[in-house]
């Protein structure tokens, strides 16, 4: 095979695989937001409508549903943990950290289409906390120290602790659990000469 052949072959290939990756971002953000209105039983049509992909191309993706909701929780916890560090480059630590929170709430509030499947017992998620711990955990302690060493923050938060009580908060949706965050961020606040002793 010719140098020239060769190069035309991988050229190729390159643009396969940047059709196969647009297609599988294309059905990640459509199941994210069929999923939010319909929930995860949606019909495969609908989710594959909203891509503009077939069928076909929905199943050579993902073969089970299961496969599609680990796929998208997934991504949604990766998006959610490098805008950690994405933030953490354009604010001050302690508005860094105030602004992931609320990112944070709207993480778990689009979770919540995904929740029945997640608590189902189908051990296709069994993985999926240990993957939350993993990505999320060190994103959070990583804003949480630097907001500390710039004495924006009482010292000693936990960061499992924060994002289990963020959780709670955040179920509750909407403009409310925003409200609610801003008052537990703004609580975490060091302000000196307000201590009693």
């Amino acid at each position: 095979m010719s140098e020239k052949t060769s190069e035309a072959g991988e050229g190729t290939d390159r643009q396969i695989r940047a059709d196969a990756r647009r297609n599988l971002d294309g059905l990640l953000k459509a199941a994210m937001e069929v999923f939010a209105t319909s929930g995860v039983d949606a019909p495969v049509r609908e989710i594959a409508g909203r891509a503009g992909v077939g069928v076909g191309t929905f199943y050579r993706h993902f073969p089970q549903r299961s496969d599609l909701i680990v796929a998208v929780f997934r991504r949604e916890i990766d998006a959610c943990a490098d805008a950690a560090e994405a933030l953490a480059a354009q604010y001050s630590p302690g508005e860094a950290l105030a602004r992931w929170m609320q990112r944070f709430v709207d993480f778990v509030s689009a979770k919540r289409g995904l929740s029945a499947a997640l608590h189902s017992g189908d051990p296709a998620y069994e993985p999926l906390p240990a993957y939350f711990d993993q990505r999320l955990r060190p994103a959070l302690e990583n804003l949480l120290q630097a907001a500390e060493e710039a004495g924006e923050i009482r010292p000693g938060m936990d960061a499992i602790e924060l994002l289990h009580a963020v959780s709670r908060l955040a179920s509750a949706g909407g403009d409310d659990a925003r409200r609610m965050v801003a008052l537990l961020v703004d609580g975490l606040r060091y302000r000196p000469g307000n201590t009693q002793g």
